[in-house]
């Protein structure tokens, strides 16, 4: 049901009917009430060592490729910031990263300025994106500092402003790489990343050019790296390969161009995570051993036939470093379904004949004459509907029957377990419920809202016990803040009564790019951000990060919280301004 084995990586599996870390054994459970007692709201858990470990991950399969086909050079790895550039992701990141001089890419001004101060020393920075002069001398000036900074051309004017500024900072210099526009172009949501139309990098004509003016101007000392992306998620592995070879050939013929210095080659990121919960849906169609392993074989096979040395390997992969180290734990508010208990049955005197059909339905159905009750109930409800809509029945009798149907539709789920798994999913489809969760989808899960992006959604703990088809509503008041059931990539919850229990979903690989995308819709805000640093033996709370205030969103959007205050207390007693006040001080989440 959850495909955990498939989806987690390795880093979560299913025992004792919780689902637990795989580094140490501990239940996400035990530490969601470690940390829940002051936290309302939604809470973001962080583990670091799932970073480290997909660090760990991606360094030994590219070098046991390397030591398998015997390739010459390096692997190098580059952070994008682009997919998390929270100081606190940032500040960890520096510390996990650093025995493998993994370096830092930067995409704008402040990405570059983050870049400058938090590389670990000697490690590589990559600077991508258009770059106006200012930007340009932005990166002569990290070079300045030691940085091992490398400007990636994008259009031939970036070379122009290297060249002005290489007159005026000759001892400043950066390295110099160029993006390629490949003809090979990836599939899916990113595929416009790569092909002759993408946004980025230069033609064949223009790269010719490129290498032209350096040459011209004395820079081709400074050429370093042949640069190309075919998209953010590459989920099947047959464009990966086909561009590889193509830019093994542009490398070639490019170094054969007296292009000395030029000595690598970065493939840009796009090592995909695969998102499906369901077993019939697996997108990804490769491992990361054989990712590496095609990278690898191609890239020295496809060069090598040219005579010329195999280059550094630089791979820029964000999506796989970080998102499965943070898991979205939010508190459901609500469950729809206990609207329909039977105990809101409306007893009349007399009811439509239908009506009680539908009730000796309820009362009678089994295992036996289970499928043949939905059908019935299915077509009294439908015609019931059009007597109401003719004016035949009143809005008591078709309150009845919809608690009737429901509670028939409930009671079919649990006793057709064993039919046929088309059918069981078009039923999951007509009983599911609808959940009430305490988080803003814009916030959290805005690559859902954007580009229907899904995740992992699921109960954290009694997996075993019965689960029902589930949508999940959030409490923005937009009608697009819903994930609703798909047998697809279905969603399955607990029945559950919240008047007695506190209830928790767990929705995973949260932790690329969601937070930086988040939206302030409705003015919801960064939820509370809880660090758990695991070992062998446990886990420990290392740093909580409350949700932002009322007011610090406020003052984000340039709102006077003084003068705010000030119309409260020219309007409200003292009772009501410290409400008030208090308010401005607290989280947009809602408390209960």
């Amino acid at each position: 049901m959850h495909n955990i084995n498939h989806w987690s990586s390795n880093h979560f599996y299913i025992d004792d009917s919780k689902i637990k870390i795989k580094h140490n054994n501990v239940a996400i459970i035990d530490i969601l009430n470690e940390v829940k007692k002051d936290i309302k709201g939604p809470i973001n858990l962080k583990f670091p060592h799932i970073v480290s470990s997909s660090i760990d991950r991606i360094f030994s399969c590219f070098n046991q490729a390397i030591n398998k086909f015997d390739y010459s050079k390096s692997f190098n790895a580059i952070f994008p910031l682009k997919v998390n550039q929270f100081s606190n992701f940032v500040s960890e990141f520096k510390k996990l990263s650093k025995k493998y001089n993994y370096g830092l890419e930067a995409g704008s001004k402040a990405e570059l300025i983050i870049a400058m101060n938090y590389n670990n020393e000697d490690c590589p920075i990559i600077v991508n994106g258009f770059k106006d002069e200012e930007f340009i001398r932005l990166c002569f000036l990290s070079h300045k500092m030691n940085k091992k900074t490398t400007i990636i051309i994008e259009d031939l004017q970036e070379i122009k402003n290297i060249i002005k500024l290489s007159q005026e900072m000759p001892k400043s210099i950066p390295f110099i790489g160029i993006r390629v526009k490949l003809h090979t172009s990836g599939i899916g949501i990113w595929k416009e990343s790569s092909g002759i139309d993408s946004k980025f990098g230069l033609t064949s004509i223009e790269l010719l050019e490129a290498i032209s003016l350096l040459k011209k101007e004395n820079l081709i000392q400074y050429f370093k790296i042949l640069h190309f992306h075919i998209g953010s998620q590459i989920e099947d592995i047959k464009p990966l390969n086909k561009a590889i070879k193509e830019m093994g050939n542009i490398y070639a013929q490019v170094k054969k161009m007296d292009s000395n210095a030029l000595d690598s080659v970065d493939i840009g990121g796009g090592m995909a995570v695969e998102y499906s919960h369901n077993p019939k849906k697996i997108s990804v169609n490769y491992s990361t051993q054989e990712f590496a392993n095609n990278v690898v074989f191609l890239l020295k096979d496809s060069i090598n036939n040219q005579g010329i040395e195999e280059p550094h390997i630089y791979i820029e992969s964000g999506r796989f470093i970080t998102a499965h180290h943070n898991v979205l734990l939010v508190p459901v508010l609500e469950l729809y379904s206990q609207t329909y208990s039977i105990d809101k049955i409306i007893n009349k005197e007399n009811n439509p004949p239908l009506v009680d059909e539908l009730d000796f339905i309820y009362k009678n159905i089994s295992k036996k004459n289970a499928k043949e009750f939905l059908h019935d109930s299915i077509m009294h409800m439908d015609n019931l509907l059009t007597l109401f809509d003719l004016g035949y029945i009143d809005l008591i009798d078709k309150a009845n029957t919809e608690i009737l149907v429901n509670l028939i539709l409930s009671k079919c789920a649990k006793l057709l377990r064993n039919i046929p798994e088309e059918e069981k999913e078009d039923l999951q489809n007509m009983v599911k419920d609808r959940y009430l969760l305490n988080f803003s989808l814009f916030n959290s899960l805005p690559d859902y809202w954007g580009i229907k992006q899904k995740f992992p959604i699921m109960p954290l703990e009694n997996l075993d016990d019965d689960l029902r088809s589930a949508s999940i509503v959030d409490i923005t008041c937009d009608s697009d803040g819903e994930i609703r059931f798909n047998k697809d990539f279905p969603i399955y919850l607990h029945e559950i009564d919240l008047s007695k229990d506190n209830y928790f979903v767990g929705i995973f690989l949260t932790g690329a790019y969601q937070e930086i995308l988040a939206m302030k819709h409705n003015l919801f805000d960064k939820p509370t951000d809880v660090i758990i640093e695991c070992d062998r033996a446990g886990f420990k709370v290392k740093k909580i990060t409350q949700a932002n205030k009322i007011s610090d969103t406020l003052d984000f959007l340039d709102f006077d919280i003084e003068e705010i205050k000030k119309g409260y207390l020219d309007n409200f007693n003292k009772k009501d301004y410290d409400f008030l006040n208090m308010t401005l001080n607290s989280s947009n989440y809602l408390s209960s």
